[in-house]
């Protein structure tokens, strides 16, 4: 299996997939009933998968675009995963 490498800094990668987002995708698809979806971004080419299980967006995206520069994003957050969401701690 070929490991993709990345073209960019990480920094530039982020702003990139950032921005694609920002500007063109999310008023597409920013709305209550894709709330937690997941969408990948070719970063090069703009081109995007959106589903609620990110293997089959990313395997959507992979026949597609076997060379994308792929940044993720979930519809109506600010993380693709949040580990500890949802507890509080309660210091005593």
């Amino acid at each position: 299996m070929m490991v993709k490498q990345p073209r960019d800094s990480a920094e530039e990668f982020a702003r990139r997939g950032d921005e694609v987002y920002e500007r063109n995708i999310r008023p597409q698809v920013d709305t209550e009933e894709n709330k937690g979806k997941f969408v990948l971004i070719d970063i090069e080419t703009g081109q995007w998968e959106m589903d609620a299980d990110e293997m089959a967006a990313s395997n959507r995206m992979d026949e597609r675009l076997p060379n994308a520069q792929v940044w993720m994003v979930r519809v109506g957050s600010r993380y693709v995963y949040r580990i500890g969401a949802g507890r509080s701690r309660r210091f005593v």
